[in-house]
């Protein structure tokens, strides 16, 4: 059987982190890469994680890539601190890794959401992969790239992203103005298109086309924030090319 390492990403996370670590005690390694919380995320991370590593935050895939140097794993697994292995998925991933068809695996996430699953509301995303040759790249919304094929694994990671409606609202401030700085150093320029058309289309996809309906209230909702967020980040690059931030 190949060793696992598991790789946490985290900054104040103390409310969370711990139940993320209990969920992936299966694995032979645990690394915590924290970006100097001010809670009690390194104490609790210290007492479950073989290694927590401390990094002033840059972006997201320099995190993770400096805490893949510092793995000894054949595997690695990436989890958030909001997210949790369930014990089906645990199962699969070690069978899976007992004999693997591919170099990487995507996991689904449903997300969670006004106390339920969002099952029509889930991504499929690459996590696991073999430690040789994979890394990431890209700023905010990282992409973990492997060596090889990828497959994708039956059984759903938890996902409880959303902290309330006031916390989902503010994330996606927050990515919007990292979006639109991109933007604004790819020289791109905001027209009615961007305002309008795609948000709306944002909604119509989230809401409808990948049945985000069937999840009633809580998946309009997040349909909508999801349409907001892509109307802010054109916004925000407006206000950066006329230089009013």
């Amino acid at each position: 059987m190949p060793l696992i390492t598991v790789i946490i990403p985290a900054f104040n996370e103390a409310s969370y982190i711990e139940d993320a670590l209990k969920s992936v005690a299966f694995a032979d390694e645990l690394i915590v890469i924290d970006s100097y919380s001010t809670d009690d995320t390194v104490a609790i991370s210290k007492q479950y994680a073989d290694k927590v590593l401390q990094r002033k935050f840059d972006n997201f895939s320099n995190q993770k890539n400096y805490a893949l140097e510092h793995a000894n794993g054949d595997w690695v697994l990436f989890v958030d601190a909001d997210e949790r292995v369930t014990h089906s998925l645990e199962s699969e991933i070690i069978q899976t890794l007992q004999q693997p068809k591919h170099h990487g695996y995507k996991l689904n996430f449903p997300h969670f959401y006004m106390n339920r699953f969002l099952y029509h509301h889930s991504d499929d995303v690459l996590r696991l992969v073999r430690r040789e040759g994979a890394s990431f790249s890209g700023d905010v919304h990282e992409k973990l790239e492997c060596s090889g094929s990828v497959g994708t694994l039956n059984n759903h990671m938890l996902h409880y992203t959303y902290k309330g409606l006031g916390n989902y609202i503010r994330k996606k401030e927050q990515y919007a103005w990292t979006q639109a700085e991109q933007l604004k150093k790819k020289g791109k320029k905001v027209n009615w298109f961007h305002l309008f058309f795609k948000p709306t289309y944002r909604f119509f996809s989230s809401f409808i086309l990948k049945g985000g309906f069937r999840d009633g209230v809580p998946g309009m909702t997040v349909a909508a924030v999801n349409a907001y967020g892509v109307f802010e980040r054109y916004v925000k690059l407006y206000l950066l090319r006329k230089g009013l931030r």
